[in-house]
């Protein structure tokens, strides 16, 4: 299937526009905790992902139950990873420089952590969640 990496960035853009967007309401206007708003704008966006790559970016015809068991396994692996990595990355980049306040560190923790939850995702989707069957020709 070709250009699916391009299709996933456009969706991408899609669930990742809902799902930061949902974050940082949830941080700054609810006032939730990092964790707990990057966990529901995340699962805002997934439900957005879910249904986008398995129609549009990997056109695949799977089952939902066994697609969505995988999905909902990856998108838990990615955000964890992701999210953890990328709030440790902000915090070893900046824990020396005291200009920046706790809110400026924790909305580039988001936004790095997003940037390798997309690199994770797509790969780990690719070759879990939406597996191209292999074309046999004959000989």
């Amino acid at each position: 299937m070709r250009f699916t990496f391009i299709r996933f960035i456009l969706v991408g853009i899609v669930n990742t526009t809902i799902g930061l967007s949902a974050m940082f309401l949830f941080y700054h206007l609810l006032g939730l905790s990092y964790w707990m708003a990057t966990f529901l704008g995340n699962t805002i966006g997934a439900c957005v992902s879910y249904c986008l790559n398995r129609n549009f970016t990997f056109k695949n015809n799977t089952s939902v139950s066994k697609s969505l068991v995988r999905f909902v396994s990856v998108i838990l692996f990615c955000y964890f990873v992701s999210f953890y990595i990328g709030k440790y990355i902000v915090y070893l980049a900046l824990n020396h420089i005291h200009t920046f306040t706790e809110t400026i560190s924790t909305d580039l923790a988001m936004l790095v952590s997003t940037c390798l939850y997309t690199l994770l995702n797509y790969t780990l989707q690719k070759w879990i969640v939406f597996p191209q069957k292999s074309v046999k020709t004959k000989a």
